[in-house]
């Protein structure tokens, strides 16, 4: 089936937004998170206390405007809109795309990740099963789509995607993940990810489609002819 050109432009726009929009959700959803009961031993790691109790005093009405479960599933609700519009957008990208070898396998890998963990999300805050859709869907989802971007970055630099930053980000979502997870929380490790995707998105809601690959050498040296 093709894909209209603005429906490429509006997953493409949806994905960009979704990736700044997350810079904002990501803090006060860790905020919110610390203010309830399952939450509150992450603050006793010193680095970040060090961030959340005066970002807390600063931003509380975005905090105590109900009771703290309820603001936190509240504010997790939205992480489902960025997932929808990063895994709509790799999708997209994977069609318009001509995946060979390592990349294909790359790309199974990583479609499969972000569907799962969009599952997650879902069951995590709209389902009342948030520990067992962490469990059974979140836990799965994120090591598949950490091995799959990491796969599929390294296969996306290999073959001169654009923009390139979409492979690094990808490629380095592992240690990016375990870096904000630890100092922010989880909900800020997805960052990387969908930044990677929202760039590619961005590209295509420019061009209309995506400049996918370096040319083939064939093809290079019948246009050096």
């Amino acid at each position: 089936m093709q894909v209209s050109d603005r429906t490429v432009r509006l997953v493409g726009r949806s994905a960009w937004l979704g990736a700044w929009v997350g810079v904002v959700l990501a803090p006060i959803h860790a905020l919110s998170r610390f203010a309830t009961a399952d939450g509150r031993q992450d603050l006793e790691s010193a680095v970040v206390r060090t961030w959340a109790e005066p970002a807390a005093d600063r931003l509380r009405p975005l905090l105590d405007w109900a009771n703290p479960d309820t603001v936190y599933v509240t504010y997790g609700k939205l992480w489902l809109l960025l997932f929808l519009a990063a895994t709509a957008c790799a999708f997209l990208v994977r069609r318009e795309r001509d995946p060979r070898g390592f990349e294909r396998i790359a790309w199974r890998i990583t479609l499969t990740g972000l569907a799962v963990a969009t599952a997650s999300v879902m069951g995590d805050y709209f389902t009342p099963w948030l520990d067992q859709s962490f469990l059974l869907l979140g836990i799965p989802g994120v090591l598949i789509s950490l091995l799959g971007s990491l796969l599929l970055g390294i296969a996306l630099l290999r073959r001169g995607f654009r923009p390139r930053m979409t492979g690094w980000l990808l490629a380095l979502w592992l240690p990016l993940f375990m870096a904000l997870s630890s100092v922010i929380a989880m909900g800020a490790a997805a960052l990387p990810m969908l930044f990677a995707w929202g760039l590619a998105g961005q590209a295509m809601a420019t061009a209309g489609r995506l400049e996918s690959t370096v040319p083939e050498p064939a093809l290079v040296e019948q246009i050096s002819r």
